[in-house]
């Protein structure tokens, strides 16, 4: 209510929120700065941050997404008028009153970016860490990674999980990206057999951004042999909530670990590889692994997929084609794409993407490619081609649909109230139906409801909500150490002597509780998109939002897509699809520009 000018104006359209007006005033006070144009270039960093990006993109000022909005209506200040003003503010260049200087403007290849200070300094102890890390190379035996790899990787060179394993041996930094079902989980069971090889007694952390994420990966390199733990990142560099330093590992007390690891580097924000980054020993190597084409992290910074497109900091290593065995830009094996000179050049920041499906193929894999290469035509065309693998019904068509929910939650009731685990468990990864939105006709809430009320009507037995039931989905909302329960989990109720107990599956055995012992938990039926992420179910539904939907990216469909082991359902319109497949996420960062100097 206290703004005036440009920021009454923005707020009023809805560009700006509250706090997005409040930090930009009172910043304006301390600063002493008076300038509508550097006063709308704060309030605008702090909404980038809120939405998800690091920095704004001064050149792309304009670009907001607000619905039912006339953008160009507003009054935009000139691009040669707020950098020039930022040029000379206080609040950006400093002032003799005092240390304060919340702003960084910085030119890249591309244009400026103006950052608020903490996010520039996050970004940037990621960037020198690496640049760090890939001046010197770690030590290794030559000729045991040689006959190691090969031993590793029977198939015909260069096999790109060999080459990931080559790098992450050979390299103090390697990214291990792709998507579901191209091995990464079997590659770092190779990469940490090949460094045991290397140093018999190596330390190995395995990490991931959620507790689930950690369970799964734990589960999986356990299946290979591998005899180790995986926890969360918080738990790995030792989250102290309340604690002025928050955590326990830093750049003043480094993690003990030879080898760190880290899973579904997609869910990682900035501010956590930043401290992750820090905490990591110079002499330790460090495996980034995750999907760069899944949906980013809910808080700022999309890292992984920065870190893909990052500007080749090095050349190739002119010996890592005589370790894998091969020319690098000439695969043998026809089932493994030939690298692209722009792949091979990413070689140089360590950066493999794997490329062959092996959980599933066929439709959902094209369909998946159409999505992440932008093609909307491509993406029609499969999702009407009729294929057994892929079905596209209008919004009003949820015969199948109900079917679906109906039979997989009568398997698993039906094991649930019998004590079959297995069977229960199994039963959940089924179907899963997936929404964009929490709230709203296309939310979660909304299709959860529908969903217990199909069943309810099957069967002919309230689902109390309130209560305690066999075959009740369970969605654990937030970490709990002291049950070994993590946000993101999934389990079932089940019946036992005692009445009931919860089950959650857990690295090749279950968590058993009872259900009142779980302080964050929900009954899912349904259950959104972000939320899927990391697993995976033999059929899946996704309900689309409308075409104006902010939340309906690109990406948020890839990761709906890849979800489905089997069959992916889609339920909406051709206008949403492509409006989908059209827009993708955007968050402006410095990651993957070249500075052309540091502010």
């Amino acid at each position: 209510m206290a703004a005036r000018g440009a920021l009454a104006a923005f707020n009023d359209a809805g560009v700006l929120d509250a706090a997005d007006v409040h930090v930009a005033r009172r910043l304006g006070r301390l600063g002493g700065e008076t300038d509508e144009a550097v006063l709308l270039a704060v309030a605008l960093a702090v909404r980038a941050v809120r939405l998800g990006s690091v920095c704004v993109d001064l050149l792309r000022l304009r670009e907001v997404n607000v619905e039912d909005l006339d953008v160009d209506a507003l009054p935009w200040p000139s691009f040669d008028e707020v950098v020039a003003a930022l040029r000379v503010s206080p609040l950006v260049m400093g002032s003799a009153a005092g240390a304060l200087r919340p702003l960084r403007l910085v030119d890249t290849d591309e244009g400026p970016l103006l950052y608020l200070d903490r996010y520039y300094r996050q970004e940037q102890t990621i960037r020198s860490t690496l640049d760090d890390r890939a001046a010197t190379a770690p030590p290794y035996d030559a000729g045991r990674l040689v006959s190691d790899l090969a031993a590793g990787f029977p198939g015909a060179a260069p096999d790109r999980q060999r080459v990931a394993a080559a790098l992450a041996v050979t390299r103090w930094t390697s990214v291990v990206t792709g998507g579901p079902g191209t091995g990464k989980t079997f590659t770092i069971a190779r990469i940490i057999a090949l460094l045991r090889g290397q140093e018999p007694g190596v330390r190995v952390a395995l990490a991931a951004p959620t507790g689930k994420a950690a369970a799964r990966l734990e589960e999986e390199v356990g299946a290979q042999d591998l005899d180790l733990r995986a926890m969360t990142l918080h738990r790995l560099l030792g989250w102290r909530p309340g604690s002025s330093t928050r955590f326990r590992h830093d750049a003043g007390n480094r993690l003990p670990y030879d080898v760190v690891v880290v899973d579904e580097c997609s869910m990682v924000s900035l501010t956590m590889m930043a401290r992750l980054m820090e905490a990591v020993r110079p002499d330790a190597r460090l495996v980034l692994v995750g999907d760069a084409d899944q949906l980013t992290s809910i808080d700022a910074g999309a890292v992984l997929a920065d870190l893909v497109a990052r500007p080749v900091a090095a050349p190739v290593d002119p010996g890592l084609a005589g370790i894998v065995g091969a020319d690098l830009t000439a695969a043998d094996d026809p089932a493994e794409a030939r690298l692209s000179p722009r792949e091979v050049a990413g070689l140089g920041n360590g950066v493999v993407r794997l490329s062959r499906g092996r959980r599933f193929g066929g439709a959902i894999a094209a369909l998946a490619v159409a999505v992440r290469n932008g093609d909307a035509d491509a993406a029609m065309t499969l999702l009407t081609s009729g294929d057994p693998a892929i079905s596209f019904h209008p919004p009003g068509d949820l015969a199948t649909l109900q079917d679906d929910v109906v039979r997989s939650a009568a398997e698993v009731t039906a094991a649930a109230s019998v004590g079959d685990v297995t069977g229960a468990l199994a039963g959940l990864e089924e179907h899963r139906l997936l929404c964009a939105h929490r709230e709203g006709p296309y939310g979660v809430s909304e299709w959860d409801h529908r969903a217990r009320e199909w069943v309810q009507a099957a069967t002919g037995r309230r689902l109390d909500p309130w209560g305690w039931y066999p075959g009740q989905p369970l969605l654990v909302t937030a970490n709990d150490y002291d049950t070994k329960v993590y946000n993101g989990d999934t389990g079932v109720v089940m019946a036992s002597d005692d009445g009931v107990v919860a089950v959650f599956p857990r690295a090749g055995s279950v968590v058993r509780l009872h259900p009142s012992r779980l302080a964050s938990v929900q009954t899912v039926y349904a259950m959104t998109i972000h939320r899927s992420q990391g697993s995976q179910y033999r059929r899946v539904s996704v309900v689309l939002p409308a075409e104006a939907s902010a939340l309906l990216t690109r990406e948020l469909l890839y990761t709906a897509i890849t979800r489905a082991r089997e069959h992916v359902r889609v339920i909406g319109t051709e206008e949403s699809v492509r409006a989908g497949v059209q827009r993708q996420v955007l968050r402006a960062s410095g990651l993957r520009r070249r500075f052309l100097m540091s502010p």
